[in-house]
């Protein structure tokens, strides 16, 4: 008995022989445990991601993922092709956002092969000067912390090509940035700068820099030598106006200026500039100098101002095809207006207009674009309108002056169940080219559209009752316009992608629960307006695959969420999501606008 018990005792010696003999000296570490299989894994493929892991500082087994021999190494003497510890890769890419890290420690610098660092969502103060020492560094994130200043070492990094500080406490930036030459993006958004370092000149490499959400109050005008942005946001700033040398800036085609303090639209006679964004500031005239120098303009975004008139030669905008004049204080519209060949999309709300019925503002920028032109080519005609003792019941529907005119086949407003072939009959030999059959009971569309096949190119058939297509319509393959708002569809035929020069089609207040399926193969749409339907998914996938896409309304649908993905579609410009019952993003994201709703969208794709 005595023998069991000794035997006993020394097995339990034996075990205590097993702790490490160091422990007391040994800081307890309450960090979370990084898998050995994920660094065993990194040191093959060169990747490390521990992003979102509640980590407070970097396991030090982290920076020495290459300097130090694994574990078991010292254990395995017989190692296979994969296992040969010798033939690691060293690392490139460490991905350490979302996580609580408040300080890097200098031995960053042994992880000397990184291409990429993340830190961003992190509670970072400050940066080490051992940053400068990743020579091989192409790609810093460091938004979402909470620096105040970058160490000068930072501008060092010669191959640096991707720079992301927004959602910091900057307030000043080291004259040294612009040794940073091979920039291509800089990201300065969300800080509290309140002037930019004149060398900023020099990253002639750069071509996108965001400096919107910070404190500004004027641009260097060594800006004009980033002969490479192509685009410049300084929105939210306090600038009052803008260097003249940015016209010097050859390659910009998107400029945001929007919540400033300008009184002027900038006179810039950047040759690219095709989108400016100038809403919600005090500008209060739109100058006929300022316009023509915008050669290539096809946005013009001035919401939110105080404009009173518009002048006649808005006609040097020939290439605009959107402009937004809402929340202003414009009270007549030019009749010129209408000559704008490529206008698309005109935005009039909120403004005091008269002489305009309101009635006729709520029907879309081609019916008010109709009856602009009207004013200028009906003139002659006023004399002789109106109805005689001669006139026929059925001719006084038919305004013939608009047919052989203004090519428009209209009748509109009339309740009716079908259009009288009276109608068709005096456009017959004429080369019709829109079609307004609004605010009617129709259930089907009139087959005798179909003889205008060769010409027709814009078709209203909102405020009716249609249910379903008929196929024929898509012989009509000039249509460029559709507008099928207010009715009780649920769905489009396959046969629709047939129509390769669609670029506009308005389908609110109808019955989809999904995204159209055809609609993804109609390469050429660039507004899709889908507002109070019953729409329940988007497949962001196919919707990239619309290149030229730049405006999309899913508002008051039945989205539970939004793919991160939807963010990759960098040429949407109007993104409408509200009223929705999807809880991310949040409202106050929605409220920001498109770019910010889809920048959040793609900090939200898994890396």
């Amino acid at each position: 008995m005595v023998c069991v018990c000794f035997a006993f005792k020394m097995s339990r010696f034996k075990r205590v022989d097993k702790i490490d003999s160091l422990v007391g000296f040994k800081t307890v570490k309450t960090e979370p445990a990084i898998p050995y299989a994920l660094l065993k894994a990194a040191r093959k493929s060169g990747q490390l991601n521990l992003s979102g892991r509640g980590l407070t500082e970097v396991p030090q087994n982290v920076y020495r993922l290459n300097a130090d021999t694994p574990e078991d190494a010292q254990q395995n003497l017989s190692f296979g092709a994969s296992d040969r510890w010798w033939e690691q890769t060293d690392l490139t890419k460490l991905l350490l956002s979302s996580n609580q890290l408040t300080q890097l420690s200098d031995d960053i610098k042994l992880l000397a092969a990184l291409s990429t660092l993340d830190l961003h969502d992190n509670q970072l103060s400050s940066l080490p000067s051992a940053l400068g020492e990743l020579q091989e560094l192409q790609q810093l994130r460091l938004s979402h912390n909470k620096l105040t200043s970058l160490p000068v070492e930072l501008c060092t990094l010669k191959n640096l090509r991707s720079l992301t500080m927004q959602q910091n406490l900057l307030e000043s930036l080291p004259e040294e940035l612009g040794h940073l030459e091979n920039l291509t993006e800089l990201d300065l958004s969300n800080n509290y700068l309140n002037g930019l370092p004149s060398s900023l000149g020099y990253l002639t490499c750069l071509q996108k820099l965001n400096l919107c959400h910070n404190k500004l109050s004027c641009l260097p005008g060594s800006l004009g030598q980033l002969r490479n942005v192509k685009l410049l946001d300084c929105s939210n700033n306090q600038l009052t106006d803008i260097p003249a040398s940015l016209s010097e800036m050859l390659a910009l085609e998107q400029l945001y200026l929007r919540h400033n303090k300008l009184r002027f639209l900038p006179q810039l006679s950047a040759p690219a500039l095709k989108e400016l964004y100038v809403g919600n500031n005090q500008i209060e005239q739109l100058e006929t100098e300022q316009l023509a120098t915008l050669t290539a303009i096809s946005i013009l975004e001035v919401r939110d101002n105080k404009i009173k008139t518009l002048p006649e030669h808005i006609t040097l905008l020939s290439t605009l095809t959107r402009l937004d004049l809402t929340n202003n204080d414009v009270t007549t519209l030019p009749a010129s207006l209408s000559l704008l060949p490529n206008l698309k999309v005109l935005l009039l709300e909120g403004n005091p207009l008269r002489g305009i019925r309101r009635d006729l503002l709520t029907k879309g920028t081609n019916e008010l674009l109709k009856y602009l032109r009207g004013r200028i080519e009906e003139k002659p005609e006023r004399a002789d309108e109106g109805l005689t003792a001669m006139t026929l019941p059925s001719q006084a529907t038919i305004n013939e002056h608009k047919i052989k005119t203004l090519k428009l086949l209209e009748y509109s407003g009339k309740q009716a169940d079908n259009i009288p072939d009276e109608l068709f009959n005096a456009a017959d030999g004429q080369s019709v080219t829109a079609v307004d059959f609004s605010k009617n009971h129709l259930t089907s569309i009139p087959s005798r559209l179909v003889e205008f096949h060769s010409s027709l190119s814009d078709i209203n058939l909102g405020f009716n009752r249609l249910k379903s297509f008929s196929p024929n319509i898509f012989t009509c393959l000039q249509l460029r316009h559709i507008d099928l708002r207010n009715n009780q569809l649920s769905e489009l035929p396959s046969e629709m992608k047939a129509l390769t020069r669609l670029t506009s089609i308005i389908l609110n207040y109808n019955r989809f629960k999904s995204f159209p399926e055809v609609l993804y193969h109609i390469v050429t749409l660039e507004t899709v307006l889908l507002g109070n339907n019953q729409v329940g998914a988007v497949d962001p996938s196919h919707l990239m695959k619309l290149t030229h896409l730049s405006t999309l309304d899913l508002s008051n649908n039945d989205l539970l969420n939004i793919p991160p993905e939807l963010g990759l579609c960098t040429n949407l410009r109007c993104l409408s999501l509200e009223g929705n019952p999807f809880r991310s993003p949040r409202t106050a994201i929605l409220a920001k606008g498109t770019d910010a709703v889809l920048e959040y969208l793609r900090s939200r794709i898994p890396t």
